[in-house]
């Protein structure tokens, strides 16, 4: 393909080798063309000829970057994508997308101002049990919408080794890791609440960051969103559960696209992103006779290369990237207050 979007990912860790390097190898519209890694030099073995980078500045200075996906720890996202726009480069930032309102603003009028693009990798909205309760909301088959329920549930009672996870930096905190994933899910789809009301907690010994939040989000009509996450839930509930006037949705957590990624499957591999049998959404649902009525319902693939066609789409068709500004603000002061 011509005019191919040459990106650089700022660090080949976890999160570079399974959300990001795999997609932009396998798009014909980028080419994969350097990392960063300071010490083990690792991604050339899966991506021969690739520049591995000793630092971040190394990789921001080198003028044949157009794409810089910033991956590194949280609490160096403003910093890392204020330096990338102020090189000349389009961004798309890992959640979450800063640590504070402000800063969000401040990135976002900086890439107007230099005719960048500015995108927050928000995967989650491409999951496959996401895809399938937006599905079944947008059908309008649950009626009026009454409570809605969205759950990230984990059991890690050890300390993360990672020093950024566990001490008290910006952006720091189990409601900044899961919770820009669950609110960016919950805004894509009932848009900015009302109010909202905020608990976070701290359960494992030695941690100096929040392990549990619950948000509650007022929205129009009475609806009511609850968001909840977890590192000490052992035995996990469902993740999505929905109540309507004419009936319920429960889905678990089935998406297999991080799992088949850090086994080293292609994303080009048909059996990617499709859920195992017995993965089906339950919709519960009253017939005319006012008989229960169960409905198993099959999630469509999984697919986090849908957004990196829509990071393609943005630069070189300037075409709206999916995940708004006005969501990303939203969801920042929610996370901040």
């Amino acid at each position: 393909m011509e005019s191919q979007i040459v990106t650089g990912i700022l660090s080949y860790g976890m999160s570079g080798r399974v959300f990001h390097a795999p997609f932009v190898d396998v798009h014909p519209a980028f080419r994969f063309y350097a990392v960063t890694e300071r010490s083990q030099k690792k991604a050339s073995e899966r991506y021969p000829g690739i520049i591995s980078f000793d630092t971040v500045e190394d990789l921001l200075n080198d003028p044949a970057i157009e794409l810089v996906i910033i991956n590194t720890p949280n609490h160096t996202h403003f910093e890392y994508a204020k330096k990338a726009l102020e090189a000349g480069k389009h961004i798309l930032v890992e959640k979450p997308f800063a640590a504070t309102l402000a800063e969000a603003k401040e990135l976002f009028e900086l890439g107007k101002e230099k005719n960048l693009q500015v995108m927050v990798y928000q995967n989650r909205r491409w999951d496959s049990d996401f895809q399938s309760v937006k599905a079944v909301v947008e059908s309008g088959s649950l009626g009026r919408l009454i409570e809605v329920n969205f759950r990230f549930d984990r059991y890690k009672k050890d300390l993360s080794p990672k020093y950024f996870k566990e001490q008290a930096l910006p952006a720091s905190g189990l409601s900044y890791d899961l919770g820009p994933h669950i609110l960016d899910q919950v805004i894509s789809l009932f848009g900015k609440p009302l109010s909202f009301n905020k608990t976070l907690a701290t359960f494992r010994s030695g941690s100096e960051v929040d392990d549990y939040f619950h948000i509650h989000l007022n929205y129009p009509e009475g609806l009511n969103v609850f968001v909840t996450a977890g590192l000490l839930i052992a035995n996990p509930l469902p993740s999505f559960v929905l109540h309507g006037t004419n009936g319920s949705y429960h889905k678990k957590r089935t998406d297999v696209q991080e799992e088949q990624l850090d086994k080293g499957i292609s994303p080009a591999d048909p059996s990617y992103g499709i859920e195992p049998d017995g993965s089906e959404g339950v919709l519960a649902l009253f017939n005319a006779s006012g008989e229960k009525v169960l409905q198993y319902n099959t999630a469509v693939k999984g697919n986090y290369s849908r957004l990196f066609e829509a990071v393609y789409e943005a630069i070189r068709l300037n075409v709206a990237f999916p995940v708004k500004e006005e969501e990303i603000l939203a969801q920042m002061e929610i996370l901040e207050q």
